[in-house]
């Protein structure tokens, strides 16, 4: 795997599961870091992890779904590092698993604002700041090219960043900026055990081995792709 060494990655959503795993794997690999999540608190543990592996980091505690939040998320990392080479777009909510005649109003606008308006905001924010040849990926999810019953407002904002990314690598490719979507597959994380509660957790991998493609994607072995959609469990070399 080539190194990040000299590139700055900021990665939203990387207070547990698979930002944190993110974080850390970029840091291993030479990058410096900015990670967000909503609380300063949260995101300390992080913090001193990236550190601990010899990397700088910067921690911004913002909310993705709020503008004037991510502005100052942006801001602060383009003044401390100059610009952005690699964007991970995770921060995501579940919300509830019941069907549409059920979902609450307010449940569905707060889970559209976190994971597609969220995703919009970053990216508007982050794109004057992405420096030549640097790499945006989205999250998605197997509900995301396919609506299943009772993944309402979850799906219907992963379907959304999967045209969003695919818009992205259109206006981008000019600029030498890719753009992929990766769908990471079920994994050992609180968010996949809140959404299959009977489901054996110790039977999924682990986030920290779900990392190849996010590597490959962030590093310079993946210019020139852009548009693509990747399913990460397929990557692990």
């Amino acid at each position: 795997m080539a190194s990040l060494g000299g590139k700055v990655a900021l990665v939203t959503g990387a207070s547990q599961g698979l930002g944190r795993a993110l974080a850390l794997a970029y840091a291993r690999e030479g990058a410096k870091l900015v990670v967000n999540a909503r609380s300063e608190e949260s995101i300390r543990p992080v913090v001193e992890e990236v550190e601990g592996l010899g990397a700088e980091v910067l921690a911004v505690p913002a909310d993705v779904a709020e503008s004037e939040s991510v502005d100052r998320l942006v801001s602060q990392a383009a003044d401390r590092f100059g610009g952005i080479d690699v964007l991970v777009n995770n921060a995501g909510l579940l919300g509830p698993r019941v069907k549409i005649e059920e979902f609450p109003e307010d449940e569905w606008r707060k889970v559209l604002d976190a994971n597609l308006t969220g995703v919009f905001l970053v990216s508007k924010a982050a794109t004057p700041h992405l420096n030549a040849g640097a790499s945006i990926i989205n999250l998605v999810s197997g509900v995301s090219v396919e609506g299943r019953p009772e993944w309402g407002a979850y799906s219907v904002s992963k379907f959304g960043v999967e045209g969003l990314t695919q818009i992205l690598a259109a206006e981008l490719k000019d600029r030498g900026v890719r753009a992929n979507a990766v769908d990471p597959g079920g994994m050992n994380t609180d968010m996949r055990a809140a959404a299959y509660s009977r489901e054996d957790a110790e039977s999924r991998i682990t986030p920290e081995e779900n990392v190849d493609v996010f590597l490959y994607l962030a590093s310079d072995e993946s210019q020139g792709v852009t548009g693509e959609r990747f399913k990460a469990q397929e990557f692990v070399r």
